[in-house]
């Protein structure tokens, strides 16, 4: 059992979790690893599905279901490599933007401001 303290809005709480596993480390170390699983979940999936609307996308149970999440996959690492912390922001700004896509995938220069 490892035991967690929260405080939000100043109010604080104390969380217990409890795990069945054959690590043998500390609950401290134990307790990172979960958290760095459930951050992989919170910041890649979540962006997939949230903004790329990968769930509810037609070819979600279809044979070409692979081609796109890999499409989706290499928009998403394109656009965080050209600095969008937000998925969504940076397709909002290229959306029409054929050279600045075409830039942020590294085949032609990207254009200077006026």
């Amino acid at each position: 059992m490892i035991t967690d303290t929260l405080t939000r809005k100043g109010k604080r709480s104390v969380r217990r979790h409890l795990f069945l596993t054959s690590v043998r480390t500390t609950p401290e170390a134990l307790l990172r690893l979960i958290r760095q699983r459930w951050s992989i979940e919170n910041e890649w999936h979540w962006a997939r599905d949230a903004q790329l609307g990968e769930d509810a996308h037609r070819y979600a149970n279809r044979i070409g279901a692979p081609v796109f999440a890999f499409l989706r996959t290499i928009v998403m690492n394109l656009l965080r490599r050209g600095g969008y912390r937000s998925i969504r922001q940076g397709l909002r700004e290229l959306a029409y933007d054929i050279k600045g896509m075409l830039a942020l995938g590294g085949v032609t220069k990207a254009r200077s401001a006026p």
